[in-house]
């Protein structure tokens, strides 16, 4: 009768053993990897009011509110100075009425990193040259990307982790139904952005409003599809097969649609983030503090799981701190705010803290 030789019994064993744990460990990590994470969720802070509280005020706001990430519009020196040592990070804007001069004079740029960004550079992700800029300045965004990113070189040892990019707007795509028809409608523009962004591994940065893509088309857009409630699958792309249950998503991906069109890949750094999103909570049409309240509450839920084309959370800024009473432009231009000016929230129960 064949004795089984133990030690090779007990080896085998063992090699079992590390088999099951290796694949109980690799089923781990692939749930973990299909799993939502938690969301990275921003606010903007503008200051186009007379009410609002003091930038050390807000940074606490920010704070209390486990609020991570902000976007400011222009160097204001009170707000950077009370983001340092904060734990909240910045998205910094080099305003539209600087990108002209950035890509015409070297050496402001140098000058204005210098003064702006290196004291605080510890504190700032993201460099935004430019934010929806007018026609007459888009020729000019490119070669101020470019400088913007030569002086941040200048100072490398305090700011090589800052990406350079720009913001734009949904009016930037001629096409965005179905999600993968996306295109760009001004290559000339947006084909040299693409390629800086690509090749120094940055992301676009998107302003989205699935508000005004809504009033704008209310016979075939549902409120529901707008607001993150429908129930199910609204729009199916014949394309790709993709499925969507709400507007933003369809929205973020014809702009992803649009960057491969471009010869763009989608990776870690890459691909597109969302540096603003809301819905007014009054000042017009479909315009309350019940919508804007689903609208913000959808958005922190749904950031986790990215979108159809890129299942992948990423940073979601939403606009924004407070209602900014001089803002100029159309009466819901200045009821955008998650936060009354003296602090509460005015979405109670929205939870911000990523």
């Amino acid at each position: 009768m064949f004795s089984p030789n133990l030690s090779m019994a007990t080896g085998n064993s063992k090699v079992q053993k590390t088999n099951v744990t290796l694949s109980l460990l690799l089923m781990a990590l692939l749930l973990f990897s299909v799993m939502p994470t938690e969301a990275q969720i921003g606010l903007t802070y503008g200051q186009e009011g007379n009410n609002l509280p003091s930038p050390q005020q807000v940074v606490k706001i920010y704070q209390a509110n486990g609020i991570r990430w902000m976007r400011i519009y222009f160097p204001d020196p009170a707000t950077l100075q009370a983001i340092r040592g904060s734990g909240v990070t910045l998205l910094l804007d080099v305003p539209n009425d600087q990108v002209q001069n950035f890509a015409q004079n070297p050496s402001l740029a140098v000058q204005w990193v210098q003064q702006n960004v290196v004291p605080y550079a510890e504190c700032i992700a993201y460099l935004l040259v430019g934010n929806e800029v007018p026609q007459n300045t888009k020729q000019y965004v490119g070669p101020a990307m470019s400088n913007a990113l030569n002086a941040l070189r200048s100072f490398s040892s305090v700011t090589s982790h800052i990406k350079v990019t720009t913001a734009i707007g949904m009016s930037e795509l001629t096409n965005t139904y179905p999600p993968s028809n996306g295109q760009f409608a001004d290559l000339p523009f947006m084909g040299p952005i693409v390629n800086f962004l690509q090749q120094n591994g940055s992301p676009l940065m998107l302003n989205v409003y699935p508000y005004f893509a809504y009033i704008d088309n209310k016979a075939k857009i549902s409120q529901d599809y707008a607001l993150f409630t429908s129930p199910g699958t609204v729009l199916i792309d014949p394309n790709n097969g993709l499925q969507y249950q709400n507007l933003y998503d369809a929205l973020v991906d014809s702009v992803y649609a649009a960057l491969a069109r471009q010869g763009a890949s989608n990776g870690p750094h890459t691909g597109v983030m969302v540096s603003e999103t809301g819905w007014p909570s009054a000042g017009g049409d479909s315009s309350s503090v019940p919508q804007a309240s689903s609208y913000y509450n959808g958005m922190v839920h749904h950031a986790k799981y990215g979108t159809p084309r890129n299942p992948r959370q990423s940073l979601v800024i939403l606009h924004s701190a407070f209602d900014e009473n001089q803002k100029k432009g159309d009466a819901t231009e200045q009821h955008f705010g998650v936060f009354n000016t003296n602090g509460t929230p005015k979405y109670p129960g929205l939870n911000l803290n990523s």
